[in-house]
């Protein structure tokens, strides 16, 4: 482990991890049981938990009602297709099958963009080319359709589950009722009868009669306990259609990943490109002047010369200046090649990442803790964009964040390169707001790397850096 703190910088106090100040006298299962009463407390009365109790109520007549027409058309679609005769028949009551499918998945990814905010990324549409039997033969075989109608199938069992889980919002609030419904409209048991003002409660089996005013408040503490539990009920529903969203209706992981590699590769080579330009115009606009200067130099001086040798007057002092202009432009043009040189590979990651990073963090105007903690050494490429990346975040830091104070955390885990740079500055950086993190993340994406980014408003700030350890 290669850690490096300076020793001039004065010490900053510590953040707990969920930015509240720790209390000595108080112990962490203390807080963590309050914390956990709090939020079951909050639950129902969270604006998340009614949009997934609405998502549940509205998704159960379209997943019954959908399923029930997906489940008959296959079904006739097989019944037909057994026959030779009625076997066309079949395939296109299967298609049209698959088309209701994808319909009805179009549906309730809009349901849950707009109840649960999950967006999920629509399957490519099927535009079949060639002759009719080959668009019909393509329909049929379509992969996001089968998925689409797999998932209208699963939703049907699910959406049953997510009305059981309103079930439970709604014995919770008529519960709470019961005082005011025995008082005012008179919900008490009849003279000689047995049977008192029902208790409603989520469980199928059993029941609860309350026989007097006093044991309705029996009831209004079943409804409360019902209420608490009632988001966690329907969150256990809505996760598991969200897993079936993203797992059915999406575009199918091999999409995904043939998109990300174009996207990736079109970045790569745009990033190549324009790098190639950029030392381009360094050397046109720098170097090449400097060095063309030089040689206009030396060329007046061998003039000069030439014209001393047949019999002319030799001005020392104009052939002094002329080599002391030449001198200066050639070390110049040294200066900025290197310069040029060092962009595209800096000499410092020849000695390995951590000795980069400490001759980094020992430039920066403020005071850097360094931490490294790297058994294996990535690839060269893996640690050229880990050191550009660091820099790029420390500038970041001393230009933008008002930081007194930064720090570099490098460690490997879990068969990844982790680059953490956190500052204790005002925080509030984010993607696309001049910070230069969006030039990152396109850099980062060309390794299948990505990057986390942790600033709330008031900081601390805290960007985290994945990247694999072989490109």
């Amino acid at each position: 482990m290669h850690v490096t703190r300076p020793q001039a910088a004065a010490p900053t106090a510590r953040a707990t991890t969920s930015g509240t100040p720790e209390h000595p006298g108080t112990p962490s299962g203390t807080r963590g049981a309050r914390g956990l009463v709090r939020a079951v407390g909050r639950a129902p009365l969270t604006r998340r938990a009614w949009a997934e109790a609405a998502y549940c109520l509205i998704g159960f007549p379209l997943g019954l009602a959908g399923g029930v027409l997906l489940a008959v058309a296959l079904a006739l679609g097989a019944g037909f297709t057994v026959s030779v005769v009625f076997a066309v028949l079949g395939a296109l009551v299967f298609i049209t099958g698959l088309q209701l499918a994808r319909a009805l998945g179009g549906v309730h990814r809009r349901l849950a963009a707009l109840l649960l905010g999950d967006r999920t990324p629509a399957p490519p549409p099927l535009r079949p080319e060639g002759r009719l039997v080959s668009r019909l033969d393509a329909r049929l075989w379509d992969g996001a359709g089968w998925r689409s109608a797999a998932y209208v199938l699963a939703k049907l069992p699910v959406s049953c589950l997510g009305a059981y889980a309103v079930l439970w919002w709604l014995a919770g609030l008529v519960n709470l009722t019961a005082p005011l419904r025995w008082a005012v409209f008179g919900q008490h048991p009849e003279p000689g009868s047995a049977e008192g003002m029902p208790v409603l409660t989520p469980i199928p089996f059993g029941g609860l009669d309350a026989d007097t005013f006093a044991g309705t408040f029996l009831a209004v503490a079943i409804g409360v306990g019902t209420l608490l539990a009632a988001p966690w009920v329907t969150r256990l529903v809505t996760e598991a259609d969200r897993w079936l969203i993203g797992a059915l209706l999406g575009p199918g992981q091999l999409a995904d990943r043939v998109r990300d590699l174009e996207e990736t590769r079109a970045l790569a080579v745009d990033d190549s490109v324009a790098l190639l330009r950029r030392v381009e115009r360094d050397l046109h606009d720098g170097a090449q002047v400097r060095l063309v200067a030089v040689a206009m130099s030396l060329d007046m001086i061998r003039q000069r010369l030439n014209e001393s040798t047949g019999g002319g007057p030799l001005h020392i002092a104009r052939l002094r200046q002329l080599v002391d202009g030449a001198h200066h432009n050639a070390t110049a043009a040294l200066t900025e090649l290197r310069d040029l040189a060092r962009g595209i590979h800096p000499p410092v990651l020849d000695d390995g990442l951590p000795d980069a990073l400490a001759t980094l963090t020992a430039r920066s105007s403020i005071p850097v803790d360094l931490v490294t903690d790297i058994p294996e050494r990535p690839t060269p490429a893996i640690e050229t964009i880990a050191y550009f990346c660091a820099a790029e975040l420390l500038a970041n830091v001393i230009k933008h964040s008002g930081a007194r104070r930064a720090a570099i955390t490098v460690a490997r885990l879990d068969g990844r390169l982790l680059l953490q740079v956190g500052d204790d500055g005002h925080g509030g950086a984010e993607a696309g707001a001049g910070s230069g993190l969006t030039g990152l993340m396109q850099r980062v994406r060309t390794v299948d790397g990505r990057i986390d980014v942790r600033s709330p408003e008031g900081g601390p700030t805290a960007v985290t850096v994945e990247l694999p350890l072989h490109a």
